[in-house]
């Protein structure tokens, strides 16, 4: 027999102490609303069939009632545009550069927003955004002007889809922008909750109050806050007077509508309007509507009670 060579081994039958590296995985690119509608039904072919989905899964019990609503919000804003969701132009609060201290202060107080557009000359002319907060620093430096104070204003087109600004808003941080026509003339105006209010719905604030908490409520200050969309019927009787509108063909449900026709126009915060021997104090607007007036009587020299 011819002898194995010393330097030849025989082959081991122990696993191998490195084996080969499992394939790494590839990365799943696919959207979170993706991974659940495949979860919960496969292979919906449309966004009205992916919200048909989101209902049959509540249904189930798979999802809650805020969940689907929610995410019914965020499919349903990827069709939405600045344009849609803008307060316009003519209803925007701006502040003029030249304004005296005291009248910009009175502003925006009556106003009650966290950020102004600043405008010099023309409306349409938009130097900067005034934050209310930054006024404070001009008790502390009053060698300070309005001026010095004004942030960078945004300028985004109607047509820039709610998707994308909101991604702006989260990473720039301006919370408002302003929205230019095709012309380039200013259409409105939109802020980072006008844009969630479309997911989540109507942020509340401070004069938010439950429906099922009343509409007519008495103040400390012997006045009344009284929500837009009470029933002008229920402002007569609460106040024991007769509200009718002036065209006496026309016919009004709500107190918010009431007062506008009377206007003539979409009420601002700070407007006010006597009618019936009172007055009516517009505390706050949303949507292009009065959410709550301030009402008090009128006496007789025409002064509010």
């Amino acid at each position: 027999m011819v002898p194995q060579p010393p330097h030849v081994l025989q082959p081991k039958t122990v696993s191998d102490p490195h084996p080969a590296r499992a394939p790494v995985e590839k990365e799943d690119k696919r959207t979170f609303l993706q991974k659940i509608a495949e979860f919960i039904h496969s292979g919906p072919d449309s966004k009205a069939e992916l919200i048909e989905t989101l209902a049959d899964a509540e249904d189930n019990e798979v999802i809650g009632a805020e969940s689907r609503v929610m995410l019914e919000g965020v499919i349903r804003m990827a069709e939405l545009t600045a344009g849609d969701v803008m307060v316009a132009a003519p209803r925007m609060d701006l502040l003029n550069i030249d304004s005296p201290y005291d009248e910009i202060l009175r502003v925006v107080i009556d106003t009650a927003h966290s950020r102004f557009p600043v405008y010099e000359g023309d409306r349409e002319n938009i130097i900067g955004i005034l934050l209310a907060k930054d006024l404070l620093k001009l008790q502390r430096a009053p060698e300070l002007n309005i001026r010095a104070l004004l942030r960078p204003a945004v300028f985004v087109p109607e047509t820039k889809e709610l998707n994308d600004l909101l991604r702006e808003f989260r990473g720039n941080r301006n919370h408002l922008a302003i929205v230019i026509d095709e012309f380039g003339r200013v259409a409105g105006l939109i802020t980072i909750e006008d844009v969630l209010e479309q997911i989540v719905g109507d942020i509340e604030d401070e004069f938010d109050i439950e429906d099922n908490d009343g509409d007519i409520f008495g103040l400390a200050d012997r006045t009344y806050r009284v929500s837009g969309d009470t029933a002008v019927q229920r402002v007569g009787e609460a106040f024991g007077v007769t509200l009718a509108p002036t065209d006496e063909e026309q016919e009004f449900d709500t107190i918010g509508g009431l007062i506008a026709h009377e206007m003539g126009h979409v009420p601002k915060r700070g407007e006010h309007y006597a009618l019936a021997g009172l007055n009516f104090v517009v505390l706050h607007t949303k949507g292009g509507a009065v959410r709550w007036f301030k009402v008090s009587p009128v006496d007789d020299e025409g002064h509010t009670g």
